[in-house]
């Protein structure tokens, strides 16, 4: 197999797996690892906003006179954080290791922002203006993912109490993964 033949089976993977497991956690709400935390939103949001990028590529590129190579890779990095914050709900990874959360805001933030960083920085010059726009989105994500998640389980849930300084550090670390990753596509595109 090529490397873009390997690069497009890992998205694949990444969606089924990620899937599979929302299936699974959807039809098994009791279980504690997946109480009140909204897998029923998150099965149909989680493979719509996985496939967000994907689709605005594809639209993008189709009216292109020149049109480039999928690029399964950066797709790979978008996706990734769904699966492993699926991942680390089906192994009850959240409740049981206190420093989980606050490592899958900056590590997911770093992969979805270095694809996005990827995808939308091809003609962006000059490199410090990679950096801005990467970080601005990792930020925008950052504060959206949190009020989703404020709307979808913190609302009526049990959390209620402790959201307040939980939000703004995984909103501080999201923001600092999609610095990281904002640095990386910079250097990367230096190359």
């Amino acid at each position: 197999m090529t490397p873009r033949g390997w690069s497009r089976a890992a998205a694949f993977a990444v969606l089924v797996l990620t899937v599979a497991q929302l299936l699974v956690a959807t039809a098994l709400p009791d279980l504690d690892q997946f109480e009140g935390k909204a897998f029923g939103w998150r099965l149909v949001a989680y493979p719509l906003m996985m496939l967000a990028a994907p689709a605005l590529w594809w639209l993008s590129e189709r009216r292109s006179a020149r049109p480039e190579p999928v690029p399964w890779g950066a797709f790979t990095l978008v996706m990734a954080p769904f699966l492993i914050d699926v991942t680390g709900n089906s192994l009850d990874l959240y409740d049981t290791l206190v420093w989980w959360d606050d490592a899958n805001h900056f590590v997911n933030w770093l992969l979805l922002c270095s694809g996005i960083g990827l995808l939308v920085c091809r003609r962006v010059e000059p490199r410090w203006a990679v950096v801005v726009v990467v970080t601005g989105i990792g930020a925008l994500l950052a504060v959206g993912w949190e009020l989703g998640e404020w709307f979808a389980f913190i609302r009526h849930g049990t959390e209620i109490d402790t959201a307040y300084e939980d939000t703004l550090g995984d909103e501080a670390l999201g923001t600092l993964g999609g610095f990281v990753a904002a640095l990386v596509v910079a250097r990367r595109r230096a190359q």
